[in-house]
């Protein structure tokens, strides 16, 4: 793994992209990684949030939509989630709706929340805007954190 991510941050930010969708979608990969090393490297923080922000949107999305198709064998083959985890997501879905993408960004749980709020069907339109600003809040408080140990 830490030859991908040396691999992805020599990329730049199309590699804090790709990093950060697949961390936003399939595998349990770390963008935050990429992105603290991208900014200590001297890129620009405004464009490392973007990158950064906009990849893990796109991986959130395309769990909303495959979590949206309904098909629990592809949610547990190929996003890895297991059905008690996406009932206990569910459960908060049910219970808080689309603000529950705000919590998108949680490590193992945000894909199966994604995946919960596509599969009851939440408002799309706030169900998006949750999903990025939480991402956004948390990209933020990395280049916050990593740059206080610059």
């Amino acid at each position: 793994m830490d030859a991908f991510i040396e691999l992805l941050t020599e990329w730049g930010y199309g590699g804090l992209f790709i990093g950060a969708i697949l961390a936003g979608s399939v595998l349990p990969f770390n963008s935050e990684t990429v992105m603290a090393a991208l900014y200590v490297a001297g890129l620009d923080p405004l464009w490392l949030l973007v990158w950064g922000t906009l990849g893990n949107f796109v991986g959130s999305v395309i769990n909303y939509f495959v979590g949206r198709m309904g098909k629990m064998e592809w949610i547990e083959r190929f996003l890895r989630i297991k059905r008690e985890k996406l009932e206990r997501a569910q459960r908060w879905v049910g219970k808080y709706g689309a603000w529950m993408g705000l919590l998108a960004w949680i490590p193992l749980l945000g894909s199966a929340i994604t995946v919960a709020l596509g599969l009851m069907r939440s408002n799309m339109p706030l169900t998006f805007t949750a999903i990025f600003a939480g991402k956004l809040i948390r990209y933020i408080l990395v280049i916050y954190g990593t740059s206080l140990f610059l």
